[in-house]
């Protein structure tokens, strides 16, 4: 693995304590400017190019007042999209956090909460949405496109809920608080999240079972995140009934998840 953008000891060590990482800097401001432009254009466009991507979040299609904006395979209609998922300033820092020398591309996600709007995230752990893949060693990477703090329903992290095991998976559109009633006594005494905050082209790590979510927006301000999804290079389909993504070529069971869509984007 390349030595340029690994990251102190220290940090690797805070994340394995903590599940996530909460900020490093990624991007300078005019990289984060042109994502912003090309994220806005597929936002305003996304009845067109829905076709093209792979999901557009059905809670906010019926409920864009109430839910926030959200949706996957940008970077399957943007090359500068395209281009960032293989970016060594995002790529080494995910295989060194993760703990492997080869790592794949699992999908994109972006997350758009306007001023004043209401939605939220709820609490919740990535994996147990992508039980369909394992084993669970997988990294997210929230790198924001405007300043984020807790006005604006920046990300807040479960610290060492890691290590809690999988989780029940919650609705996209469930109250904030609705996996609280799946936690054990022991979890709720330790369930004490922490904000991490942003700036624009600062980004956070989170390991797929960190719990985490975030608030609404209650400012002037938006807030866009662009999301990417990565796993451990040799990572298998657990189940095979159907695609993993759209416009994905179906895999059997047991097969290294692998394609096009999937590509190994560190370690050849």
């Amino acid at each position: 693995m390349s030595v340029a953008h690994r990251l102190p000891d220290a940090c690797v060590a805070d994340f394995q304590r903590d599940g996530f990482l909460p900020s490093l800097p990624v991007l300078p401001a005019d990289e984060v400017a042109e994502l912003r432009r090309r994220v806005d254009h597929i936002r305003e466009e996304l009845a067109e190019l829905e076709p093209r991507l792979y999901e557009v979040e059905a809670a906010w299609s019926s409920r864009p007042d109430q839910n926030v904006c959200h949706f996957l395979g940008g970077w399957q209609v943007d090359p500068v999209l395209h281009d960032l998922v293989f970016d060594p300033r995002v790529t080494v820092p995910a295989a060194q956090l993760l703990g492997v020398s080869r790592l794949r591309f699992w999908h994109d996600q972006v997350f758009f909460k306007p001023p004043h709007h209401p939605g939220v995230v709820p609490w919740h752990q990535d994996y147990s949405y992508w039980t369909r893949t394992g084993p669970p060693c997988h990294i997210t990477v929230f790198l924001a496109l405007d300043a984020t703090d807790q006005a604006n329903g920046c990300v807040e992290f479960v610290p060492g809920s890691h290590h809690w095991g999988l989780l029940p998976r919650v609705a996209f559109d469930a109250p904030r608080e609705a996996l609280l009633e799946h936690l054990s006594p022991a979890q709720r005494a330790v369930f004490r999240p922490r904000a991490a905050p942003l700036r624009a082209g600062e980004a956070s790590f989170h390991d797929c079972l960190t719990v985490h979510g975030s608030a609404a927006n209650r400012s002037a301000r938006p807030r866009c995140g662009l999301v990417l999804n990565y796993m451990a290079a040799d990572t298998r389909v657990l189940d095979g009934s159907a695609p993993l993504v759209r416009h994905a070529a179906p895999l059997a069971e047991g097969e290294v998840v692998d394609g096009p869509l999937f590509p190994v984007v560190l370690g050849g």
